[in-house]
C-alpha cells in the first residue's frame, strides 16, 4: 500500500470509502507515513484513539497551515484557499476561540428549537413534492434541497438565490469531480471560485451592516473581537464556511444515509416503526456514513504519536471515517444499528474543532429522515449510486431510487413536538 487509495479523489468517485485498507492499517499499522508518488507525504491516522489524543492538543497538532490535504497547493495556504477568505477551520487557538464564539449561541439545542416547525415544514414540502409513487434522484430532489433551504432561512437568503449558493457549493467541495468542479486549472478553477463566492457574500454582509435584521447573517456581519469589528476577510470566511460546510455534509450524511437504510432494511424499518429511535439513528448514520472523510494537522514541534517520531511540519491526515469503523470501539462496526448506544463517533469532530454546527445537522437529518421514512412504503435503488470525486466529503452525488409514499401520519405541530421531546 503506496497510500494514493487513500487520498486520490478519482479512487473515492469509482470505489467509495476504502474501508478494507482502513482495516488492514488499524490492525497492522495504525500510523504509517506515505509518500506517494506525486503526492505529499502524509501520517495516515486511521485508530479513534490517535484521532481524539491529536484533537485534543490543539497546541502541538495545527489547523492553521492547512485542514484538507491535496494533490497540489492551490493557494498560499497549501490548502486550495486564497488569502482572502480565512476561516475559523483554519484557525488555531486562541484566535479560532474568540472567533467561534459570534456564531456558537446561535448554534446551540435550545436557540434551534425555535427551527422546529420550519424545518418540520420544509421537510414535509418536499416529500410531498415527489408525489405518492415514482422515480427520483434522492440526492437533487431531497438530500441536497433540504439543508440548503433550512441554512438559505438561518442566513436570511431569498428562495431565489439558493440555486445559486448551491452550484457554488457543489463546485468548491467537488472542484475534482468532472461533473462538479469547473474544469481547466485546478489553482485558477480554485481561486475564480472564491472571487464569485466573494462577489456574493460582499453584497450580502454590506446588506446586514447597513439594515440587520435578527438572521444569521446578520449576527456575522456585525460581529465584534477584542471589541473591534470583525474584518472582512474573516467575515467573508464566516459566511462561506457557515453555509457551505453546513450545507455539503448534511446532505452527504442524509443521501448516504438513504442508502444505508436500503442496504440495511430490517434497520429502516425499526426506525420507521419507532420515531423515538430518532436522535440515536442519525447519530448511527452519521457514524456509519461520516460525510467528513478527513482533516488535516500539521505538528507545531517534534514528538512522539503511538511509538512513532513526528517531525516539526509533518502533515497528519485523520480519517475520521476510518476512526467510526474502529473494531476496538464499535462492536459490529460495519453494521448500521440505528439504536447503537453509547455511540462516540467522531463524525462532527472532536476537542476544539467540534462542529459548529453538529445540533442543526442533527435536527435537519433527523426531520427529513422522520418525514421520508413515517410514509415510506416501498423503496428501492433504480440504478447505480455515484460518488463525488472528493477526499473531503465523499458523498453521493446521485441516488436513483424508486418509491410508493403514503399520506403523512402525523401533523406539522405533532412533529415539532416530537422533535423537541427527543432532543430533551
Amino acid at each position: 500500500m503506496d497510500g494514493t487509495r487513500l487520498v486520490d479523489p478519482a479512487a473515492y468517485a469509482r470505489d467509495g470509502y476504502p474501508h478494507a485498507e482502513w482495516a488492514a492499517l488499524r490492525r497492522n499499522a495504525p500510523l504509517t507515513r506515505f509518500v506517494p508518488d506525486g503526492w505529499p507525504p502524509f501520517w495516515a491516522v486511521t485508530r479513534h484513539a490517535d484521532i481524539v489524543e491529536i484533537s485534543k492538543r490543539p497546541d502541538l497538532y495545527l489547523n492553521g497551515p492547512g485542514m484538507t490535504y491535496v494533490r497540489e497547493a492551490a493557494g498560499p495556504d497549501g490548502d486550495g484557499n486564497p488569502p482572502q477568505m480565512k476561516t475559523i477551520i483554519n484557525m488555531d487557538p486562541p484566535e479560532h476561540r474568540a472567533f467561534r464564539k459570534i456564531a456558537s449561541p446561535y448554534f446551540t439545542p435550545r436557540a434551534l428549537a425555535r427551527l422546529d416547525r420550519l424545518v418540520a415544514w420544509t421537510a414535509r414540502e418536499l416529500v410531498d413534492g415527489l408525489g405518492r409513487e415514482g422515480e427520483c434522484d434522492f440526492v437533487t430532489a431531497i438530500a441536497a434541497q433540504h439543508p440548503l433551504k433550512v441554512l438559505a432561512t438561518i442566513l436570511g437568503i431569498p428562495e431565489e438565490q439558493e440555486g445559486v449558493i448551491l452550484r457554488l457549493t457543489n463546485e468548491l467541495f467537488g472542484s475534482d469531480d468532472p461533473e462538479l468542479g469547473r474544469g481547466g486549472d485546478r489553482t485558477e478553477a480554485i481561486q475564480s471560485l472564491f472571487m464569485d463566492f466573494h462577489a456574493y457574500f460582499s453584497q450580502v454582509i454590506e446588506e446586514r451592516r447597513a439594515r440587520p435584521t435578527d438572521d444569521l447573517a446578520s449576527v456575522i456581519a456585525n460581529a465584534r473581537i477584542d471589541g473591534e469589528p470583525m474584518g472582512m476577510i474573516e467575515t467573508m470566511g464566516y459566511c462561506l464556511i457557515t453555509f457551505t460546510a453546513g450545507h455539503e455534509t448534511t446532505r452527504g450524511g442524509i443521501g448516504g444515509g438513504l442508502l444505508a437504510l436500503i442496504e440495511h432494511p430490517e434497520e429502516r424499518r425499526r426506525w420507521a416503526d419507532d420515531l423515538a429511535l430518532t436522535p440515536t439513528a442519525v447519530d448511527e448514520i452519521v457514524r456509519y456514513v461520516t460525510p467528513v472523510n478527513h482533516m488535516v494537522r500539521t505538528a507545531s514541534r517534534d514528538c512522539t504519536l503511538s511509538g512513532k517520531k513526528i517531525r516539526e511540519g509533518d502533515r497528519l491526515v485523520l480519517f475520521y471515517a476510518s476512526a467510526n469503523r474502529d473494531e476496538a470501539v464499535f462492536a459490529d462496526a460495519d453494521r448500521l444499528r440505528v439504536d447503537r448506544h453509547p455511540n462516540p463517533h467522531l463524525g462532527f469532530g472532536i476537542g476544539e474543532h467540534f462542529c459548529l454546527g453538529a445540533h442543526l445537522a442533527r435536527k435537519t437529518t433527523g426531520s427529513i429522515f422522520r418525514e421520508f421514512l413515517s410514509r415510506l412504503e416501498h423503496v428501492a435503488l433504480a440504478g447505480e449510486p455515484q460518488r463525488t470525486a472528493s477526499v473531503l466529503v465523499p458523498g453521493l452525488k446521485h441516488l436513483p431510487i424508486s418509491y410508493r409514499l403514503g399520506p403523512p401520519r402525523l401533523a406539522i405541530d405533532e412533529i415539532a413536538a416530537v422533535a423537541q421531546r427527543s432532543a430533551a
